[in-house]
């Protein structure tokens, strides 16, 4: 029995140790999202844009190093394998491999408004909003393995229409219309992390840039970059 469980167990780590983990999300200006990132079992992070597209990859640029940029990859030298004519015809060309880490699509015969798209990350699976939601999510990200992304709708407030309004258990709000135009559309809060933005009634070279808060704070275990 002790063996048995030994087994298991070994097996459970072997699973975890090649999982692709949502490890970044990043807002440009920090109002608009700009993308969503995997990190793969050979430390490559994997970019994914809010509608399915693979927009850019390489290695962790860590704090400290020459010319840190929050957000910034340092390129991947690895091997990296394209689909060719095996594939669907809407997906030949796309990235096949990068590293260990195998993608797959969508196809043309799935759901039209997921065709094209990245349907998997090594063993994490990518689902999408479709026609039949609401308007303002259809075709954007609704889950990456085991989390999954809500939307703001579009009878919600001009200034947060859909956006991303939640990760997992992480509620995300924002500065909205009726709020200072130089902070309108801006990120107010994630989860308990707070942000303040320098307003119109500060200097205008401040205006609009972060007043308090930090350009890059992890939140349960992924980093958001305001940028």
């Amino acid at each position: 029995m002790k063996k048995i469980i030994f087994i298991a167990y070994l097996f459970l780590l072997a699973s975890n140790s090649y999982s692709q983990d949502l490890s970044e999300i990043k807002f440009s200006n920090a109002s608009t999202l700009s993308f969503f990132s995997f990190l793969t079992d050979q430390k490559i992070v994997i970019r994914v844009s809010p509608d399915g597209k693979i927009t850019e990859w390489g290695n962790i640029w860590e704090k400290g190093y020459y010319n840190y940029q929050p957000g910034k990859l340092q390129e991947y030298m690895g091997r990296v394998e394209y689909y060719g004519t095996e594939a669907d015809s809407i997906n030949r060309g796309k990235v096949k491999n990068i590293g260990t880490c195998y993608i797959t699509y969508y196809g043309k015969f799935d759901i039209a408004t997921n065709a094209g798209k990245v349907k998997s990350i090594g063993r994490t699976y990518l689902d999408y909003y479709t026609n039949f939601d609401n308007d303002a999510s259809e075709g954007k990200l609704k889950s990456a393995g085991n989390t999954m992304f809500a939307y703001y709708n579009s009878f919600d407030n001009i200034a947060v229409k859909g956006k991303l309004k939640s990760v997992g258990a992480n509620q995300i709000n924002y500065y909205n219309s009726f709020d200072d135009k130089k902070i309108q559309g801006k990120v107010k809060s994630i989860g308990s992390v707070n942000y303040v933005w320098y307003n119109s009634n500060d200097r205008r070279e401040y205006q609009g840039s972060l007043k308090s808060g930090s350009i890059e704070q992890v939140i349960n275990g992924v980093k958001y970059i305001m940028q």
